[in-house]
């Protein structure tokens, strides 16, 4: 009887065809060379030359394990299950004939016949309704998607216009703020005349030996308070080491002294009760607060405020006070005529002005610099300043607009056709009972309470897919999306997200899980991710 089974397992062995195991593809590599009676086969790698009855003989002849795909024999070999009905699909050769059927080899042809049932029909019949299923999803994702990069596009035209339109605009803002300039450093050239003759007057001249006494007083001021300074570290040192028993009345008086004006306690009063908190703390005899006349300076006033008066800027008071003296003095129209003018005619006008002026004040009708040049430039500033920052702003809005530009089209920003840039900042919501999850695209994820409480960041958008093998710009580099940084948990990290997206006809949020403490997962859908149909590659393994 044994021996009866030891020669049947070799028979099963030897019935194993050679081209068991092998893909279609490579069936006309598994052809013997026959050299007069003698039959070779060279491996796939041409390593090795075997005979040919060594294929698929269930022992491992080629390094690369060519010779046996229908066998477990090699443990790199590779069995091919043809799936008839279904796709052809590879298993490691080491899983043929180990008593389990595949789920890849719907067709049982991994096991011996009868072992595992031919389900490929039935499962190709389950596929082929998936693959079409998605394939309608796919179809309208792809006209929702196609919309998308329409609105990319449409985009560009509006930006690119913007810029062109932003350009001009600048450089005639520019010109603006240099004639502007011209104008200002002219009027400020004729109002310094004006302001030094202003200077000579005795209010500004009795202002200025004000302010250099009371910079000398503060001098003085400052050198008497560093001196009683001193004074008082030496009367505290006396205090503390003062011992009444030697009865010297000098010390005695003097330490008295300076605990009435320190406002301290008798240093006997301390020793007695220094235990007692109260009586330690307990002021002595104050002196009484000086009673200030209205006006005066208190000494916190002296001592925190009078820097800030003495860096007053006089000139400006001057002119302050030329303009309030004067306020009730209507200007002449030669002078206020500039205000009704035209920008293109003004320096015509200004040349004519100063001429004029000029001609005035050599024929003795106008004294020099009864014109409020001190007006006349702070308006010039005033204009010039304005123009200056529309200017800037202008040039910032340029640069926006730029930016704007280049990253439309960023294959690391709205991708390489600009689907992705209508759903900036399109907000989606997950209600799972206790929160509200929310993610809004390319801005910011959030989980917020329902029953009421603090909403909480999940993170701010950072990146797209960049795990290693993943090439920007693929469909894997578009499926996750990664929202880092939120708010820190107790004890834990930074809150995050990751939102993992595939293709679909809506975008929405399916899922929601906490994967780690305050790692969140994100599973959802969009059209952005549904490539046309032709864009797919077709499985040439399809039967």
């Amino acid at each position: 009887m044994l021996a009866l089974l030891l020669l049947a397992l070799p028979l099963q062995v030897l019935s194993v065809e050679k081209t068991f195991g092998v893909h279609p593809n490579l069936l006309s590599h598994y052809v013997p060379i026959t050299e007069g009676n003698k039959s070779t086969w060279k491996c796939l790698n041409d390593s090795k030359v075997i005979p040919w009855q060594a294929v698929n003989d269930d022992y491992c002849d080629c390094p690369d394990g060519s010779d046996e795909p229908g066998t477990g024999a090699c443990p790199n070999a590779k069995f091919y299950c043809r799936n008839e009905g279904h796709i052809g699909a590879y298993i490691p050769s080491s899983r043929v004939r180990d008593g389990l059927c595949e789920p890849a080899c719907c067709d049982g042809s991994d096991e011996l016949p009868g072992v595992c049932e031919n389900v490929c029909k039935e499962v190709g019949d389950a596929y082929r309704k998936k693959v079409e299923a998605e394939r309608k999803i796919r179809k309208t994702g792809s006209k929702i998607r196609a919309s998308y990069i329409a609105f990319a596009q449409k985009e560009k035209k509006r930006l690119e216009g913007q810029i062109d339109t932003l350009k001009q605009e600048v450089a005639t803002r520019e010109k603006e703020v240099a004639r502007l300039k011209d104008l200002v450093d002219r009027t400020e050239s004729l109002s310094a005349a004006a302001l030094e003759e202003k200077k000579k007057s005795p209010l500004y001249q009795s202002l200025l030996t004000h302010h250099n006494a009371l910079k000398s007083l503060q001098r003085e001021h400052k050198k008497h308070l560093d001196r009683e300074k001193a004074l008082g570290d030496i009367l505290d040192r006396l205090r503390s080491g003062y011992n009444p028993n030697y009865q010297d009345m000098a010390v005695l008086e003097a330490v008295r002294g300076w605990e009435y004006l320190a406002g301290l306690p008798h240093i006997n009063d301390v020793k007695k009760d220094e235990d007692a908190e109260n009586s330690v703390n307990a002021p002595g005899d104050v002196a009484e607060e000086e009673e200030l006349e209205e006006g005066m300076w208190t000494p916190s006033q002296l001592e925190n405020q009078l820097d800030g008066l003495l860096k007053t800027d006089y000139e400006a008071l001057l002119l302050e006070h030329e303009n309030h003296i004067g306020a009730e003095t209507p200007e002449s129209l030669l002078f206020n005529l500039a205000s009704y003018l035209p920008e293109s005619i003004l320096p015509q006008f200004e040349a004519l002005q100063e001429g004029l002026v000029s001609w005035l004040e050599l024929l003795g009708v106008i004294r020099p610099g009864s014109k409020t040049g001190s007006a006349d430039a702070s308006r010039a500033r005033e204009a010039f300043n304005d123009a200056e920052h529309s200017l800037k702003l202008t040039k910032e809005e340029l640069q926006q607009a730029e930016e704007n530009l280049s990253q439309l089209f960023d294959p690391e920003g709205f991708g390489k056709e600009g689907e992705w840039k209508k759903l900036e900042g399109t907000c989606l919501e997950k209600d799972t009972g206790d929160y509200t999850y929310e993610v809004c695209l390319f801005d910011e994820a959030r989980q917020k309470p329902n029953k009421g409480g603090s909403t909480f960041s999940l993170g701010h958008f950072s990146r797209w897919n960049d795990a290693p093998g993943v090439e920007v710009g693929t469909p894997e580099y578009y499926s996750k999306q990664y929202y880092t940084q939120g708010t820190k948990c107790w004890n834990g990290p930074w809150r995050s997200v990751v939102l993992e997206l595939s293709c679909g006809t809506e975008n929405a949020l399916l899922s929601v899980a906490e994967l780690e403490k305050c790692e969140y997962q994100f599973i959802g859908t969009s059209p952005a991710l549904c490539l046309p149909l032709e864009a797919m590659q077709p499985r040439k393994d399809e039967l």
